[in-house]
This record gives structure tokens, sequence and C-alpha cells, in this order.
């Protein structure tokens, strides 16, 4: 009994709460300081599954491939990501469609706060939390080298700030879409340079990321606009109750906030894509410096091929009879009669 509560307090979310609804009574859940030991726990379970994945994949690919030191290491990184990208995108495809957030765009923000939360949704929440907590660590264990380790943290403080964020402030829903769209583009980006370690010159699947981010990038934008700007000012409770999860919606009601947080929103998707495009840029600068560089080595070659003397007999020709070397000219072979 005991040991049975211990351990349900490290596998299961805690919090939950009996909603009466019009068919009976649903059980939801909200958020606590025991979500930490759940935390906890999941980020050994990552832990495990990220070793399980690099030992009888990635180790298996890699010896194949025989990549260098700097190659090697992005490609663990890569496939990692994409084993985790692929799981979580199907798994939060799975939720907004079966929560209905996505055939009702107003849940995303009717009734806020959104304090009670379903299973699915927050057990989603608790183990996107543990598995970017899980990158810090593995930082050290993967031997990361020093000049990688400043983005690979920017890029994990960032996913947990804004998963962290969406979770605290009752902002779940919107991050649900929000993540789906993010993993998406994520998973095509690293599933190209997957297939570009394999062959270089197959660079389809980074053409085909340069649309998908494009559109994840557009759809982003239009749901903020769409949320901050017109969703949560016509919320009915607008005033500010921390007990209830309601921070910061009374602030909407103000234009001059509200603008101001869809500049910052609108300045941070400009640097995004800023960074975007001069990653194209560079990409395509780098392509056609290759091709340039083959085609005079062509031309070299080429040329190089035609300047080179052709093989002439010995001797020399003399009124169309070659003549020997010392000016005689050969002697015809005389035919065998039969």
């Amino acid at each position: 009994q005991v040991t049975a509560k211990t351990a349900f307090l490290f596998i299961l979310p805690q919090y939950n709460v009996s909603v009466p609804t019009a068919d009976g009574e649903l059980v939801q859940y909200h958020y606590g300081l025991k979500d930490l030991v759940t935390i906890l726990f999941y980020i050994f379970i990552a832990i495990i599954l990220h070793a399980v994945v690099q030992e009888y994949a990635l180790d298996k690919i890699n010896r194949r491939l025989h990549l260098s030191k700097v190659k090697h290491s992005k490609f663990n990184e890569s496939g990692q990501l994409v084993a985790f990208h692929l799981t979580s995108m199907i798994w939060c495809l799975y939720v907004v469609v079966t929560e209905g957030y996505i055939s009702n765009p107003r849940s995303l923000w009717e009734n806020y706060p959104h304090v009670y939360l379903p299973f699915q949704v927050k057990f989603f929440y608790l183990c996107q939390l543990a598995y970017w907590l899980h990158a810090l660590p593995e930082l050290y264990f993967q031997k990361v080298r020093k000049e990688e380790i400043p983005r690979q943290l920017r890029c994990i403080a960032l996913y947990l700030v804004h998963i962290a964020g969406a979770y605290l402030l009752n902002l779940t829903r919107l991050g649900l879409i929000l993540l789906l769209l993010q993993y998406l583009a994520e998973f095509f980006f690293h599933m190209a340079r997957l297939v570009c370690f394999t062959d270089e010159n197959n660079e389809k699947l980074f053409n085909v990321w340069a649309v998908v981010f494009v559109v994840t990038r557009l759809f982003t934008l239009t749901l903020y606009i769409l949320v901050i700007g017109f969703g949560l000012p016509r919320v009915e409770n607008q005033a500010l109750d921390p007990e209830r999860g309601n921070f910061f919606s009374f602030l909407f009601n103000n234009i001059l906030f509200r603008m101001s947080v869809l500049l910052l929103v609108c300045l941070f998707q400009a640097s995004v894509m800023w960074r975007f495009i001069h990653f194209q840029l560079r990409r395509w600068r780098e392509y056609w410096n290759e091709q340039s560089s083959r085609k005079r080595a062509a031309a070299a070659a080429g040329a190089k091929q035609q300047a080179k003397p052709l093989k002439r007999d010995s001797g020399y020709h003399e009124n169309g009879v070659v003549k020997a070397e010392n000016g005689t000219s050969p002697r015809t072979k005389k035919l065998k009669s039969p």
C-alpha cells in the first residue's frame, strides 16, 4: 500500500479533480509541485530511451557510413531529434484531434483560463518537459564539442520556456498547436540532414523543409494574432485572479499592451525568418560555388586532354609513304602463295 502510493506519485500525474458535466463527472487534472517528482522519473526514462536509440540504431549506421568526428556528432544529434520529433508529432496530433482543438478553433481561447486538463494533455506536457530537461545531462554523456554547447543550450532553453510557460499560464491548447507546427518543421530539417550525410548531393528534403518551414511560420503568426489579438480580449472573466489561474487576460483589454505583445511576436518571427533566409542564401552560394568549381575542373581536364600530343608511328612520312628512321623505305612483306 505505502510503496504503491509512492510509485504512483512518480509514474502517474497528480492533482486529479472530479469536474461535474452534463453527462456526469469527468476526471481532470491541474498542476502543482508534485509534478516535479513525476518529471524527474520521466527524465530517467528519457535517458534510457536515448541510450537505446543511440546503441541499437545510430551507432550501427555510423559504423557503415564512416563519418568524421564533426559529422558523427551532428548525425547523432539529428538522429535523436528525428525519433523524438516524429513521436511527439504523432502524439500531439492525436491529442489535438481527439480533444477537438483543430475542429473548433474557438476552443483555444474560450473559457480561459484552462485550469483543468484532460489526462492525455497533462501527461504530454510532463513528458515534453522531462525530455528537454534530460537533454541537459546528455550534453555531457554525448561528449558534445564545446563550440556546439551554447547553440544547444539556447535551443533547450527556448523549448523549456515555451512549454513551461504554456503549462503554467494555462495556455495549453494554444501551446499544443504551436508545438505541432514547430515539430513538423524540425522533423523535416533533421531528416534532411540525415539524408545529406548519406548522400551529399541529395538536397531534395532541404527544399521540402524550406516550404514546410515557411508555411508553419505563417500558421504560427496567424494563430498568435487570432488568439492574442481577437480571442483573449473577448474572454468573459477579465479580472486578475491567480488562484483561478487567470494571470493576464485582463491586460489584453488594453489595446496598447495587446499591440505591444503582437509587435514582439512579429519581431521574433521576423528574426526567425531572417535566419532562415540567411541559411538558404549560404546554402545556395555553397551549391553554386561547388557547381562552378566542378565546371572549371571539367574544362581544365578537357583542355589538358586536347593539348596532349598524339602518338605517331615510328619514322616519318615523305610523299605519303612511311620512311624508316634511317631514311629507307620499309620492305614490303611478301605474301605466301597458297
